[in-house]
């Protein structure tokens, strides 16, 4: 079988993209990469043998080439990875995908594939059973169509068709030969193939043990390793409350900073008013003798109201004084214009009679 199929003959059918592994023969328990990076990988129909093969090329090495069988099975053994064991090939092959949907949709074609295989196998094996009945009747059929012949016919019957029916019976007999030959190489070649599918039995007995074997010791790996995973998932609740105090204490070092940025400003500004006061202390000594000297000021001025009220006093005392004498003066001055008035029309009728005297005169 050729590693890459002509296309006259076989027909890709379904093809994708993977990384591919094989079993360590040495092992049996490692994967070994075939490929560097993801190749294709696809799956071929041959119509002329109605087989079907798994084939994928890296560059110019041939790394699969499995023909797929009824007795083989495609196992998931994670979310993106499977597998299945060629017992022709006597390894162990693994597919590791891009995509669990792309893991699904090999599986699910590995398996039209296989029931495709089963179908074949199936049908020929009818039509080898067919042949071999057939063979059978035709050898069972033979003698006594000859013997009732034979028995039943004259002499003159044998005369007249002896010589075509020997003929027939010879054909006949060439070709059971040749059927019989055909069956015994058929059971010869069969007999192959159960033992080669005995060997392969045995391989995957022992493989299974293996596999059995080493479940338990991954179940143990997994058993520690989920130990291993809940003392880490504390730890890592630990760490993290221990992150949430570290938060809280950065978050009150912050405040604490901030406040201390504000206590800074504050105190500078209390340092300027401080200066700004020893300032004004240098001159406290000028200004208490300026004090001193506005306090004598003042008690001089004091001294100076005091006066100013006692002449004050003497000149309301003297204000009164004068309203008295002025009151009493407009009332004399008031008696006097009175007075006055009077003299007045006394001074206008005496007047009055002289002008009249003088008229009179």
């Amino acid at each position: 079988i050729s590693p890459v199929p002509p296309y006259s003959r076989e027909q890709p059918i379904f093809t994708t993209r993977a990384h591919v592994f094989q079993i360590d023969p040495s092992t049996k328990k490692n994967w070994v990469p075939a490929s560097k990076q993801a190749v294709t990988v696809s799956y071929f129909y041959d119509s002329t043998r109605n087989s079907y093969r798994i084939i994928s090329v890296d560059g110019a090495k041939v790394i699969i080439n499995s023909t797929i069988t009824p007795n083989m099975t495609f196992t998931k053994t994670s979310q993106k990875f499977g597998q299945w064991a060629d017992s022709r090939a006597n390894t162990v092959f693994g597919l590791g995908f891009p995509s669990e949907q792309q893991l699904t949709k090999f599986a699910e074609k590995f398996q039209e594939v296989k029931e495709a295989a089963k179908l074949a196998r199936d049908r020929s094996q009818e039509k080898i059973e067919t042949s071999s009945n057939h063979s059978q009747e035709s050898g069972r059929e033979t003698p006594s169509s000859t013997r009732a012949s034979s028995v039943n016919g004259t002499d003159d019957e044998k005369a007249s068709h002896g010589g075509p029916v020997e003929a027939h019976l010879k054909s006949e007999n060439d070709k059971l030969k040749i059927a019989l030959a055909q069956s015994s190489s058929n059971v010869k070649k069969w007999e192959t193939e159960l033992q080669t599918l005995r060997e392969s039995n045995a391989r995957l007995t022992t493989a299974l043990q293996e596999s059995a074997a080493s479940i338990e010791h991954w179940k143990k790996q997994f058993s520690a390793c989920k130990e291993e995973n809940d003392q880490l998932r504390s730890k890592i609740e630990e760490l993290e409350e221990q992150c949430n105090e570290i938060n809280k204490e950065k978050e009150r070092n912050a405040q604490l900073s901030r406040r201390l940025q504000e206590l800074e400003t504050e105190l500078q500004d209390k340092e300027l008013e401080l200066e700004e006061l020893r300032k004004q202390g240098e001159i406290i000594p000028q200004l208490m003798s300026e004090c001193e000297s506005v306090s004598q000021q003042l008690q001089a001025a004091e001294k100076k109201n005091k006066d100013l009220e006692e002449k004050v006093r003497t000149l309301r005392t003297e204000v009164e004084e004068s309203k008295h004498r002025q009151t009493n003066l407009k009332t004399e001055l008031k008696n006097f214009l009175d007075v006055l008035d009077g003299k007045i029309d006394e001074l206008h009728d005496f007047r009055q009679g002289l002008s009249k005297l003088g008229v009179d005169n």
